[in-house]
């Protein structure tokens, strides 16, 4: 059978596939159901019907402003399917940004949920006149101008009724340069910015980065990820792709109690899943002397194992016979908790720490770090599950290029890099030179060939002494601590480092109370001698690793975690820092006096 050389080619493969095997599974009155390939495949069809009776032609916008689920699936294969193009927007942006990419795009129809996104969508669509309709996921909708799901697969069923082979036909039509998704940035630099991806940039990721890790039609995955951040739209085509299970979770508040039920075989995802997992199974040990001693044990244990695993040896019998009493007592919990199936989990978004890797591989369970940006449809390079290292991203995927401009910057040319940013031609001159696109990221490449990222080179602090400093390691050091849930690090061109960090409110209440201490006025709580000391010892243990020029030298301990819907967080949980340099700007300098 021939590889498809478009997610179309994809989509329509779908019908020759085993019919007992699971397309997609999905949660509906508190109940996991399945769909196998031709179920699938048909409300993909009914879709693309649906929004050709809605006058959509091959070439039109069309925008998803939603969470993560089946229908927002089904809606972007059936977009796919017509040769239109979907442009996927955060379903927690803000109204500003949704009014803009809207705007921008030039959406017809906007694909949405009666949830939050509605009513973002209403605060601005006075604002937004290109768009003619709007489709809600739900069966029901307050708004009586918009299409609820089912009314949209009645008109999909009834148009596919009289025209059976416009879809199938339109679908096989499609062509590698065809435009296939305009995925706007996330924005922690200012105003979001169109990537245009064609069909060309999603197989070439998926058809090499899913094989390479080792991903088969038998596997399934827990999806979480937003489908308007490029990590969860290349699992979302991979799936389309190689065929395995997509398994929708709930929610992200729901995935802790999705991975037993769904047992997923791999998973991807961001750092921020895997920190704070890591940050509750430490919270828990923290205050009972045994049960601590007991984990650091079987955490050594672990380790010594996966150095073996590493090295290819073959394990010692006093060891194995220690791993086996490890996994027993401890370790195997910890699997258990992702299912007891997981063979990796891919992460990307943001660099991992190296020290929560060597935890979980300890644990038994292998993430493996990837690089890459919108911009480069995903990764461009990652690591494998027979070769990887932690503290690197691993090596070039496939017909990938890389190398070091003379300032450490990291340079690529490959089919995944975009083709453009959207009628944006000077902000795309400046990212492109002689064919090869700049990351924005400095890095080495290894011994070996494995790449490490060092930081954003926007990002590098330097100070007042001249010194470059990566905040990025600073902050990832930090947040190691169960007790700290952001931070942000300042200094550029000043005479010290200084940091603002929120903390991880649950595990901070849950430890005052067991120490007899008063949680409850919260504000006033987080500036007490109990918390402050916490947060001394975390800082304190950070400086231990760190050069002179680059310890945090002050700090200021925020009442409020960073979040998305604060504006402090990227929909992909990264940093804003100009929007919070600016937030903060007078407790910064604050800390410089």
């Amino acid at each position: 059978m021939t590889k498809p050389t478009t997610l179309g080619q994809s989509i329509l493969s779908m019908r020759s596939r085993n019919p007992h095997n699971v397309a997609v599974q999905f949660k509906s009155n508190d109940t996991w159901k399945t769909k196998n390939w031709a179920e699938y495949y048909a409300d993909i069809e009914t879709v693309g019907c649906a929004l050709l009776s809605l006058g959509i032609k091959p070439g039109d916008r069309v925008a998803i402003m939603a969470n993560t689920r089946l229908e927002w699936s089904t809606s972007d294969l059936g977009i796919f399917g017509i040769k239109a193009v979907t442009v996927p927007i955060y379903q927690n942006n803000t109204p500003e940004d949704v009014e803009y990419i809207l705007n921008n795009s030039e959406a017809r129809i906007l694909l949405t949920e009666s949830r939050g996104p509605l009513k973002t969508f209403e605060a601005v669509k006075d604002k937004c006149p290109l768009i003619e309709k709007i489709v809600v996921f739900d069966e029901t909708c307050p708004n009586p101008e918009a299409l609820t799901w089912p009314r949209l697969l009645e008109l999909g069923k009834a148009y596919l009724a009289k025209n059976p082979s416009q879809f199938h036909e339109l679908c096989g039509s499609l062509k590698p340069e065809d435009l296939a998704t305009i995925l706007y940035t996330s924005g922690t630099t200012g105003r979001p910015k169109g990537v245009v991806m064609t069909h060309l940039q999603a197989i070439s990721e998926v058809s090499e980065a899913f094989p390479l890790c080792g991903a088969t039609e038998k596997d399934i995955s827990l999806s979480f990820l937003p489908y308007a951040h490029i990590l969860g739209r290349i699992e979302h085509w991979g799936h389309t792709y190689i065929g395995f299970t997509l398994a929708f979770a709930e929610s992200l508040e729901k995935i802790r109690g999705n991975l037993p039920e769904i047992r997923p075989t791999f998973l991807i995802s961001v750092p921020r899943i895997f920190e704070k997992i890591y940050a509750a199974v430490f919270a828990q040990i923290q205050t009972q002397p045994m049960k601590l001693k007991i984990f650091n044990w079987a955490l050594e244990v672990g380790k010594k194992v996966g150095e073996y695993k590493m090295s290819g040896q073959v394990l010692p019998l006093d060891l194995l016979l220690k791993y086996e009493l490890a996994r027993k007592l401890v370790l195997g919990k910890i699997t258990e908790a992702f299912g007891g199936r997981l063979r990796f989990a891919i992460s990307g978004g943001a660099p991992i720490s190296k020290e929560i890797a060597l935890f979980f591989h300890a644990a038994g369970i292998l993430i493996l770090e990837g690089y890459g940006l919108t911009e480069t449809t995903a990764a461009i390079t990652v690591n494998t599950p027979f070769n990887y290292r932690f503290g690197s991203v691993g090596r070039p995927i496939g017909e990938v290029k890389l190398k070091i401009a003379d300032d450490g910057e990291i340079l690529v040319k490959s089919d995944k890099v975009m083709k453009e940013y959207y009628k944006n031609p000077e902000a795309t001159k400046e990212v492109f030179t002689d064919g090869w696109f700049h990351t924005g990221d400095i890095g080495e490449i290894l011994p070996g060939g494995d790449l490490k990222i060092t930081d954003r080179k926007k990002d590098l602090i330097k100070t007042a002494g001249g010194k470059y400093v990566a905040p990025q390691r600073l902050e990832g050091l930090l947040t190691l601590s169960p007790y700290i849930a952001n931070v942000l690090v300042h200094g550029d061109q000043k005479k010290y480092i200084v940091a603002l960090i929120t903390l991880d409110r649950p595990t901070v209440e849950n430890l005052a109370r067991e120490k007899g201490a008063d949680p409850s006025d919260w504000k006033s709580f987080v500036q007490s001698p109990f918390v402050q000391d916490l947060i001394r010892k975390a800082v304190a243990e950070t400086n231990s690793q760190l050069a002179s020029f680059e310890s945090i030298k002050k700090y200021v301990v925020l009442p409020n975690e960073f979040t998305v819907e604060g504006g402090e967080l990227t929909p992909s949980l990264k940093v804003k820092r100009k929007v919070l340099d600016q937030r903060f700007r007078d407790k910064i300098e604050e800390l410089y006096l």
